[in-house]
């Protein structure tokens, strides 16, 4: 063989640079650059950030509620005032948030008589069922520490590779079936 083959390559390659691996950048989409907050940042969830049945508004409504101070004004017209949009698209933000649990909204008679409008944030709905001044949301006591540690439960022995002969997983006794190159098991004559 005197002849140079050029579509071959000259060594063989371990991988595709990029191919399968899960730090490759990715063909296209978004891709992130971050720099990690060390002050002046929010936690906010993946459920409500990327929730399909709520509006961008009312997902930016429930990001800025979660982000601001307890005591912060976060009444349709304060919010009205902060942002671009309307009351009437606002209220409706708010309102969604009502029904997809993220916000409580209650009517309350201050001493003067005035009534007023307390707001609940909730991050994860459902996790808490009272407002954070009420006596049942206090946490209980820990319980005091037990004289003797738990034992801890002792786990399976790690199983080793044999040399014996493959066994079918539901019929120990009876080897599996195997692929005509034998490379992995078949369970049966319908299931390739």
């Amino acid at each position: 063989m005197d002849t140079e083959n050029p579509s071959a390559p000259p060594r063989a390659q371990s991988r595709i640079p990029g191919k399968n691996h899960p730090h490759a950048r990715p063909q296209s989409g978004v891709i992130h650059d971050n720099a990690r907050h060390t002050e002046n940042f929010t936690v906010i969830g993946n459920d409500l950030i990327q929730h399909r049945e709520l509006s961008g508004l009312a997902i930016g409504l429930a990001c800025y509620i979660q982000s601001v101070r307890a005591g912060t004004a976060v009444d349709i017209k304060t919010l009205a005032d902060r942002f671009p949009e309307g009351p009437t698209r606002i209220a409706a933000a708010l309102r969604e948030l009502e029904t997809h649990g993220y916000l409580r909204r209650t009517r309350e008679r201050t001493p003067t008589g005035r009534i007023v409008t307390r707001t609940v944030s909730c991050n994860r709905p459902g996790h808490r069922r009272s407002t954070p001044s009420e006596p049942s949301e206090r946490r209980p006591a820990r319980r005091a520490a037990p004289d003797k540690p738990h034992p801890r439960k002792r786990l399976p022995a790690v199983p080793q590779p044999s040399s014996r002969p493959h066994r079918h997983p539901l019929h120990p006794r009876r080897p599996a079936l195997r692929d005509p190159q034998g490379l992995r098991p078949r369970r049966g004559r319908h299931h390739r």
